[in-house]
């Protein structure tokens, strides 16, 4: 089985690759670069002892798509990561966002309904449920208006999704909707490592540690939480991989209930960004330099997820700790580094 990953040198992509060797699939990545590096392939190899096959792709080039399409007529199944993800940067340069993440999903989806591809995993996000009206939250809560371009984002590709899959004779997709993910490969060989300033929390916190930052900053202390700051689901990253490799299965098998599902993916526990902090000061005895500074545009205050149904149907469950994803985030950076 031949299955094409886009953006499969990223962070997320990257492991999931790896869990897709590991499950003995054929992969084919594509990737453009922009927040990622081409050593991952390397990495990717020293760890499954498997080199995927790579081509670099600008899938907003609807030609090249096309092409690369043409070439290999024998996918047998797609997880579509490749987009920008970033909340404040969506909040600066939002028609980046829009071009980056909806026309790729556009032409992507134009050569499946050409080529008969049946089976597509998209990488959705948490943030399509807005301001949730209550915790923990299911795929029946309603999809709010986004906060940000990212997640507005987010939210049209799976009105694009559903609105295909009604009219298709042939695609099926899985929408997951992770929420925050954190941490490494335990071989340190893969990790998150954003080009420039990071966007996430745990990267902020190993560079902090690292020295690379000063400072980390807590953006707010004041929300209507326990100790003031925002709360999200952090899943280990590995776990979340696991996830699109039983997500692809699921439709390999022909198990799906309908030719368009949606599933949570999350470890069904919030934990606030101090708590984040606190946790991996512990882990690691490493004292971070931290600062209380003004809340961020665009922040919901409390996100997290109800497991029961990836648990239940999809026979998904995350398996890995806070602890596990903060150690391995750090050997990581550490690694990175030389230190």
């Amino acid at each position: 089985m031949k299955i094409l990953v886009t953006g499969g040198l990223g962070y997320i992509g990257s492991h999931t690759v790896v869990a897709l060797q590991n499950s003995g699939y054929d992969v084919v990545v594509v990737d453009n670069l922009s927040n990622s590096s081409i050593d991952v392939l390397d990495r990717i190899e020293s760890i499954s002892g498997t080199r995927p096959q790579y081509q670099e792709l600008e899938l907003r080039d609807k030609s090249a798509v096309t092409s690369f399409f043409e070439k290999h007529k024998d996918i047998n199944g797609i997880i579509h990561f490749a987009a920008s993800k970033a909340v404040g940067e969506s909040l600066e340069n939002p028609l980046l966002y829009y071009e980056n993440n909806l026309n790729t999903l556009v032409y992507l989806l134009q050569e499946c309904e050409k080529h008969k591809l049946a089976n597509f995993i998209f990488s959705s996000s948490c943030t399509v449920y807005g301001e949730p009206d209550s915790l923990p939250i299911t795929e029946a809560a309603p999809v709010k208006n986004a906060t940000s371009p990212y997640g507005n984002t987010k939210q049209i590709a799976e009105e694009i999704l559903v609105d295909l899959c009604r009219v298709s004779e042939t695609l099926n997709s899985i929408a997951l909707r992770y929420f925050n993910p954190i941490g490494a490969h335990k071989s340190a060989e893969i990790g998150e490592l954003p080009k420039g300033a990071p966007q996430n929390l745990v990267p902020f916190i190993t560079q902090t540690a690292a020295g690379i930052r000063e400072q980390l900053s807590v953006f707010g202390d004041d929300y209507d939480t326990e100790d003031g700051s925002c709360i999200r689901d952090y899943i280990h990253v590995v776990d979340l991989a696991n996830a699109h490799v039983v997500a692809l299965e699921r439709l390999l098998n022909k198990k799906n209930k309908s030719n368009y599902e949606v599933f949570n993916i999350g470890t069904g526990r919030g934990s606030s960004v101090l708590e984040v902090v606190h946790a991996f000061e512990k882990v690691t005895d490493q004292k971070l330099n931290y600062k209380i500074v003004d809340r961020r545009p665009g922040d919901v205050v409390s996100v997290y997820a109800d497991t029961n149904k990836a648990n239940n149907e999809l026979g998904w469950k995350s398996e890995k700790t806070m602890e596990d994803a903060l150690e391995s985030a750090w050997e990581w950076e550490k690694k990175v580094r030389g230190i």
